[in-house]
């Protein structure tokens, strides 16, 4: 799958009953695990122990999880919880009527030493075929190998420049975002303010809103 090698093939079948056990979250969150999730595969396992790679510094390996849905979304806290029991980096696979979506959030520890992570946006690829999918194996390292996937899922979702840290990219556009929200909140203010001073004064914050922006 995805084009790696057979020695990190593991195509094992996990019991749902094992990730449901350790939900711990609402009772919705595991209606939604029990309603929205099929099967889940452990495929492949992604380090230095099973091919010619280096080992990482921050990843030490990558799980590639195939979860078969009943329907074609998934709530994205399901996924969330699943990372939180895994004490690795995942990237996963989700199925539905033969096409799949890659998913994968930048995750990192979230003390040194800990298994415990910090886990920040999930990006999402298309519905594609196999064939069609982006995700392919780059880098020596594991830690290389990682940021290329994120990247490649995230494909435009994330805009940066290949000097920036996957970590540094991804918060600059969390900044991004947090202010496109803000304008647009601030947009809705200005059609509503009736004092023109006060339009004024709103469209001068919008103007550096927009600059700030542009200066991420």
């Amino acid at each position: 799958m995805l084009g790696l090698p057979r020695s990190t093939e593991f195509n094992k079948r996990i019991s749902k009953q094992k990730f449901y056990e350790h939900l711990a979250g609402t009772a919705a969150l595991k209606r939604f695990f029990a309603e929205q999730v099929k099967s889940v595969y452990w495929r492949n396992k992604i380090a230095a122990t099973t091919m010619n790679i280096a080992v990482g510094t921050a990843v030490t390996e990558i799980e590639v999880f195939e979860i078969h849905l009943n329907q074609p979304q998934i709530d994205e806290n399901v996924l969330r919880q699943i990372d939180k029991v895994i004490p690795y980096h995942i990237l996963f696979l989700l199925e539905y009527e033969g096409k799949h979506k890659a998913v994968i959030s930048y995750k990192e520890a979230a003390a040194a030493g800990s298994k415990a992570f910090a886990i920040m946006r999930y990006y999402y690829t298309d519905w594609l075929t196999l064939d069609e999918m982006p995700v392919k194996r780059e880098g020596l390292n594991i830690d290389t190998i990682y940021e290329k996937f994120v990247r490649q899922v995230a494909a435009d979702q994330l805009q940066s420049n290949d000097e920036d840290s996957i970590k540094h990219a991804i918060e600059k556009e969390e900044k991004r975002r947090r202010l496109k929200k803000q304008m647009a909140a601030l947009q809705n203010k200005i059609r509503k303010e009736k004092q023109l001073n006060r339009q004024i004064q709103l469209n001068e914050e919008l103007k550096n809103m927009k600059k700030a922006i542009e200066e991420i």
